[in-house]
């Protein structure tokens, strides 16, 4: 099957929104790099606009049916930690320079703010992915432990362009045990 100008039009733009950032690259540079006319864009997308909307809905899509894939494969008492591996091989193999997500929030906040409202949009439906792995492990569906697991997912993707992926990965599977384990006062 011949693959779609729509899809080789988001590949490009997610790649260079990603590499270069959103305002850095122009409509021209991603025509130019897809190898289409003007025009197929403004067919598919009528605005920039749009076309960032769907390259973050693409993408989060794909990010979140992964880790839905993990939780849904994980063995009884498994799912935050299958979650977490496979937010570690994300970050690996896709998400090696942070957050798109919190980068459009970043540049988009001040003058269009229908994209960073996308954003935490895309981030609340993270914490019900976790809400979903913690309730599946026999855990309290709290909020406050999803949005731990949040936070140390997302310093993850922050810190991986410093650190490297090797080393945020071992810290936040070591990490996310911590955070689901319950109060030392629960224990005794």
């Amino acid at each position: 099957m011949p693959v779609k100008k729509r899809d080789i039009l988001l590949d490009t733009a997610e790649r260079l929104f990603y590499v270069e950032g959103f305002h850095a690259t122009g409509i021209d540079r991603v025509v130019a790099e897809a190898g289409v006319a003007r025009m197929t864009l403004y067919n598919h997308f009528p605005s920039k606009e749009a076309l960032i909307e769907a390259v973050l809905a693409r993408r989060h899509e794909r990010y979140r049916d992964q880790l839905r894939r993990a939780i849904d494969e994980a063995a009884p008492g498994e799912a935050v930690r299958a979650l977490a591996a496979a937010h570690c091989r994300w970050l690996v193999t896709t998400s090696n320079r942070g957050c798109i997500v919190v980068k459009a929030i970043g540049e988009f906040e001040q003058h269009l703010p229908a994209i960073a409202e996308q954003g935490r949009g895309f981030k609340r439906d993270m914490l019900a992915v976790i809400g979903e792995a913690l309730s599946r492990d026999g855990l309290a569906d709290d909020t406050t432990i999803a949005e731990r697991v949040l936070l140390v997912f997302d310093g993850a993707d922050a810190l991986v362009p410093v650190l490297g992926a090797p080393t945020v990965t071992e810290h936040l599977q070591a990490l996310i045990a911590t955070v689901v384990a319950p109060p030392k006062e629960a224990q005794a």
